[in-house]
């Protein structure tokens, strides 16, 4: 239930992963599947101006976690919404009812970073990032292990086989009883 007493009638889900591993491709599928909003945070930052200026080593803004939480607040707490993030640590935890973090092969990741342009620390940092599952060791220390899920996406069926198991997890969620 998020805050305000009042239980949402629609889930939230965080999916989450290193740059590259398919969240915005996902994220817009299921939205198409389900109905579900999709909030891709990056945009939302941009759009918004949540961020404290802009870093030259990684050729990115640096959000203001606090701005972006406030300004998603009410419609988090209304449910519907796909969030679409590389990082998960700073959304409340009463935010999401299922935590997706989806992993690439390592090989085909730096090959889709590459192909985006990253290079230097930029491409180094994510590879090792997904290398040492950070973002699936964030999730699991910052929700309840029970949902978070982590999931394969390799190839286009991989993501077309995601969109198929999300979809049907919003399809049968229901709210937790207080």
């Amino acid at each position: 239930m998020a805050g305000g007493g009042r239980t949402r009638t629609r889930p939230n889900v965080l999916v989450t992963g290193t740059p590259g591993t398919g969240k915005t491709t996902t994220c817009s599928l299921l939205a198409d599947a389900t109905g579900l909003r999709h909030v891709n945070v990056g945009e939302l930052v941009k759009t918004k101006g949540l961020h404290d200026g802009w870093d030259d080593e990684f050729e990115c803004h640096i959000i203001n976690e606090d701005l972006v939480c406030d300004e998603m607040e009410d419609m988090m707490e209304e449910g519907g919404n796909i969030v679409d993030y590389h990082g998960c640590d700073f959304f409340p935890e009463r935010w999401f009812d299922h935590v997706v973090v989806l992993q690439t092969d390592n090989s085909i990741l730096h090959d889709r970073l590459t192909s985006r342009g990253y290079m230097g620390a930029k491409l180094t940092s994510n590879i090792e990032c997904e290398i040492f599952q950070v973002l699936l060791e964030e999730a699991k220390s910052s929700y309840p292990e029970d949902i978070v899920v982590a999931l394969q996406s390799d190839s286009v069926e991989d993501i077309s086989r995601n969109v198929t198991i999300l979809t049907e997890w919003a399809n049968i969620w229901r709210p937790r009883s207080s």
